[in-house]
């Protein structure tokens, strides 16, 4: 994969918590971007704050943030916790 395909990848990932991290963070908690490999096209993404440790956790992960970067980034197959 070429590097400008990567950095469009990780700009649109980005962006796409842009678009959920207010309502994460209403809850104490926060999501970062950690990497993209574009081999595996999976997100590797850091959940902090309120976060760790949360019951809830793997359901952000799953139901929100993986479900935002894949609407956004389709060709992402994979959103994993770092």
């Amino acid at each position: 994969m070429s590097g400008e395909a990567q950095v469009s990848v990780e700009g649109r990932v980005s962006s796409a918590l842009v678009e959920i991290r207010e309502a994460i963070q209403q809850d104490g908690g926060d999501v970062e971007f950690v990497s993209y490999d574009g081999d595996t096209k999976t997100v590797f993404v850091n959940l902090t704050g309120a976060c760790v440790g949360c019951p809830a956790s793997m359901m952000t992960l799953k139901m929100g943030v993986e479900r935002a970067i894949k609407h956004a980034v389709p060709e992402v197959e994979f959103v994993e916790a770092y």
